[in-house]
């Protein structure tokens, strides 16, 4: 899934941000809006990491919603 993708489909990803990085909140999920550099701002604001650390847990992060929007079935099953 490719970050535009994740930011059209925002609202249904959020939750999924969420339980990634919990210590950000519902309003800032939302002001985000699925724009990668105000999540990744807003990550290494809250969490004290840096850039580099960032950019891995978001790729890792948006690999993670690939194999979860095109293997659901097969992930539900096991």
């Amino acid at each position: 899934m490719n970050w535009d993708q994740i930011e059209g489909n925002w609202k249904q990803l959020k939750g999924s941000a969420k339980q990634q990085w919990g210590k950000l909140t519902d309003d800032q999920l939302d002001v985000i809006a699925g724009k990668r550099d105000h999540l990744a701002g807003k990550i290494q604001e809250i969490y004290g990491i840096t850039k580099n650390d960032v950019e891995k847990q978001l790729s890792d992060w948006q690999n993670m919603q690939k194999d979860a929007s095109c293997c659901s079935k097969e992930t539900k099953n096991h």
